[in-house]
């Protein structure tokens, strides 16, 4: 299958159609002084948007790099033949009405499985997209208006929704796209593929994905790899649920994970930062355009206001970042720029004595810069220039000309209300090396994300592993499901299973009690009266197995000495592979709701870290006095679930072990509970 290349850099395009759009994709081009060449074809007119028409695709005088093809769905499969036939590097598909339309039309399907056969492996984008612009080059595949202009570097954003882009194209922010692009149904080439033809540019310095439904894991794997060896981030907004997970709702896991874990944990698991929202994504993009991937999370802040000292500081508790205390250089300077009347700390809020002198205020941010920090914040908001005098706001640019010429490390203004700077100052800061940043929040995000995917890029993991779902899923009787884990190494409690008095009775008093009764058969237990706890003689077993409504027992020990709880589940989702949640355990499950979830496979140090994430992690550590669990025994239960799951990857729907009881020296699974079916080969 061809690459992307010619497609994304075409020399030259062809558009095919009459309408509107593919007027507007000629206006485009030819707004941008497109440089290559540029062709309309239809069949019946002499022009389209002011260029002479050919009336074929096999009339062009030379086999087009890219395509735009803006007529019905049923004639784009002709078009894609014929472009096919003609070796052309790729076509953008703008109709609708394929698979998207399944729902309403049962043809959309096979329409769309012709569309790819027509294409014989020379790449497609869509169908039902926009397409794309390149605003490198001058290369706008689009149909609709858009807010961006031609650049010489910056980011590369796609999107499953059409509109998602132009929306994004609008933005003021500063941010320089060098290429937007949308997916639309994926057809042939996914979100991960295109991806890593744009990251490939050397242009392109950060990839930005909106994205609906994660589809090829191993494409994304392999995007994520790409992104890695160039040093490059991504970054992404993920919408849209997977319902699948939600399948196996007989388990605590399943309620816990809900429908996202999967896709969270995949994200996580290929250091791809997920933002919470459009503006926290745009000013991620636009910090790793400017300073890449953040090594470290430690940040100077300075403002002439203790109110934005403040709250720049509570808002930070909010994200894994931190404030170094100043260094003695940092002070002299501080104190040389600044004199004896301001209160030295970081966050800085150094007054207003120096205001309107440029100079002393580069040399209070130059000191500043002088610290151990990733990156300096400077807290400014420019007046709005329709009603007000930015004039005397000319110093704190001085300064900050001043500033960067010498000092090492990124310097950011950064504004309390987002449209506090307008796009010409954003311009203007960018041209002095200065990055300006749209509000709080949106900052503090920004910087975490880009640690984080600093952080991760060090990662080395293990494939995702997806398996095949099984046929006709059962669950396991706890019994069967606790020797089934024990075989992989998992401690389990003494137990018997049983169907009579009598031989409850006699494992009762060979186990020794303390003992535990079970009623087997029943999903959950405690709610079901069918659990007994901490049965102490004969005579109460007896008791505990008449007042049970049950067939089948299980007897087991009592475990005592107990630190605290966990849940342990590992849960298919199709979608995504296999989703570890590790959580609060026992009645705490859905009360506390304090989980993590991973992707399989794990090694124990990401168990280890993930235990850390919780809140119940203090209970673990030893709290107020009590002693600390066995964390590599924790770890090892775990990676015996993992081995079980990885040994039955086509039969295994769901493993949960809930609690899993941890002691200072052990970790006992005193519930199991497994759901498998016939593995579909």
């Amino acid at each position: 299958m061809q690459d992307l290349s010619r497609l994304f850099r075409p020399r030259s395009i062809a558009v095919i159609g009459g309408g509107i759009w593919c007027r507007s994709v000629i206006e485009q081009c030819q707004k941008f002084r497109y440089e290559g060449h540029l062709w309309s074809v239809h069949p019946k007119a002499e022009e389209v948007g002011g260029l002479p028409a050919f009336s074929s695709v096999d009339m062009l005088p030379h086999v087009p790099d890219a395509a735009f093809i803006g007529v019905n769905r049923h004639a784009t499969i002709e078009v894609v033949q014929s472009l096919s036939a003609r070796q052309s590097g790729g076509a953008v598909c703008f109709a609708s009405g394929f698979l998207e339309a399944q729902a309403e039309d049962e043809g959309g399907a096979k329409l769309q499985q012709s569309l790819l056969s027509a294409a014989k492996g020379m790449p497609i984008i869509g169908p039902n997209c926009y397409g794309f612009i390149n605003y490198l080059d001058g290369a706008a595949l689009w149909p609709d208006q858009h807010g961006g202009r031609r650049v010489d570097r910056g980011v590369a954003i796609i999107t499953q929704s059409s509109n998602m882009a132009i929306n994004i194209s609008m933005q003021n922010r500063g941010l320089p796209i060098a290429y937007i692009a949308t997916a639309g149904n994926q057809a042939q080439r996914g979100l991960a593929d295109i991806g890593q033809a744009l990251l490939s540019d050397d242009r392109v310095s950060a990839l930005g994905l909106h994205i609906e439904g994660l589809g090829d894991i191993a494409a994304f794997e392999a995007l994520s790899k790409a992104a890695r060896s160039m040093g490059k981030g991504i970054v992404a907004i993920k919408v849209g649920q997977s319902k699948q997970a939600q399948a196996a709702t007989i388990s605590h896991t399943a309620s816990l994970a809900g429908s996202d874990a999967g896709a969270r944990a995949v994200l996580n698991r290929l250091g791809i930062a997920r933002l919470k929202s459009v503006p926290e994504f745009l000013e991620t993009l636009k910090l790793l355009h400017f300073c890449g991937p953040l090594m470290g999370n430690k940040v100077a802040s300075l403002s002439c206001s203790g109110g934005e000292a403040s709250l720049i500081a509570d808002m930070a508790l909010s994200y894994n970042l931190c404030f170094p205390e100043l260094k003695e250089t940092q002070k002299k300077g501080l104190r040389d720029a600044l004199g004896p009347m301001v209160a030295l700390a970081n966050p800085l809020d150094y007054h207003t004595y120096i205001w309107g002198d440029g100079k002393a205020i580069g040399a209070m941010m130059l000191a500043m810069m002088a610290g151990d920090q990733d990156i300096t914040l400077s807290i400014v908001d420019f007046p709005r220039d329709d009603r007000c005098s930015t004039a005397v706001w000319e110093c704190v640019l001085e300064g900050a000309e001043i500033a960067v010429e010498t000092a090492s490390g990124p310097l950011a203004f950064v504004t309390t209300l987002p449209e506090n700077i307008s796009e010409p100052v954003a311009d203007r800061l960018l041209a002095m090396n200065v990055l300006p940043m749209h509000g709080f929040q949106e900052t503090l995000a920004a910087i975490e994300a880009a640690h984080f995917i600093a952080q991760s890029q060090k990662e080395i993991w293990y494939p995702i592993v997806i398996g095949q779902s099984s046929r006709n899923p059962l669950m396991v009787n706890e019994a069967n499901a606790k020797s089934a884990l024990s075989a992989f190494g998992l401690d389990v409690p003494r137990r018997a299973a049983v169907s009579s008095v009598e031989d409850v009775i006699k494992e009762g008093m060979q186990i020794g009690f303390p003992v535990v009764l079970k009623g087997m058969g029943i999903a959950h237990k405690t709610e079901s009266g069918a659990v007994r706890l901490s049965i102490s003689d004969k005579a109460t077993l007896e008791a505990a197995v008449y007042e049970m409504d049950a067939t089948e027992f299980l007897v087991e020990e009592m475990i005592e000495e107990a630190v605290c709880e966990l849940l342990v589940g590992v849960t298919r989702d199709p979608a995504h592979g296999f989703v570890l949640t590790l959580a609060a355990g026992g009645i705490l499950t859905e009360f506390l709701k304090d989980q993590v979830s991973l992707i399989l496979p794990v090694e124990v140090k990401n168990i280890t870290e993930a235990l850390e994430q919780l809140k119940l992690s203090k209970l673990l550590a030893g709290y107020r006095g009590k002693p600390a669990v066995d964390l590599s025994e924790t770890a090892r239960a775990v990676m015996a679930v993992q081995d079980y799951v990885l040994a039955h990857i086509n039969e295994v729907e769901e493993v949960e072990i809930n609690p899993l009881i941890l002691t200072p020296t052990r970790a006992i699974a005193v519930d199991a509970l497994i759901r498998k079916g016939e593995a579909d080969v």
